[in-house]
């Protein structure tokens, strides 16, 4: 199973099997504009489904990001410290925040498909 879900608060979820890749999705690195900063959270965390995890700031504005998802933080997308406009550029590619070993798979029931968050970003634009 590969599959990405996402938020409503524009985060996603990319799956592959107990392990869950989680990044802003294009809708919200757009609305944001440049990004400047962003601080991961540490690697051993345990984040639960909807909690704050980690920040990014823009030019024009911070924004908190929720994980979409429980489970423990296991690695980090060290290179966005230094360059963090690759979320621009990649947000649901190499603009990767961290991965997770995943809590609890039914917790994806709670997100939504590709298909239903385009249409949910649309309604936010």
């Amino acid at each position: 199973m590969n599959e990405t879900k996402y938020s409503d608060q524009h985060e996603w979820v990319r799956v592959d099997g107990d392990t869950g890749t989680v990044g802003i999705s294009d809708f919200a690195q757009g609305q944001l504009g440049d990004v400047v900063f962003i601080e991961l959270p540490s690697v051993g965390k345990v984040v639960v489904q909807g909690e704050e995890v980690a920040v990014v700031e823009s030019v024009k504005a911070a924004s908190e990001i929720y994980s979409p998802i429980s489970g423990e933080v296991i690695e980090l997308n060290e290179a966005l410290v230094d360059q963090p406009g690759t979320v621009n550029e990649a947000a649901e590619g190499e603009g990767w925040f961290f991965k997770l070993k995943l809590a609890d798979l039914s917790e994806l029931d709670d997100l939504m498909d590709g298909d239903d968050y385009t249409t949910y970003a649309s309604k936010e634009d």
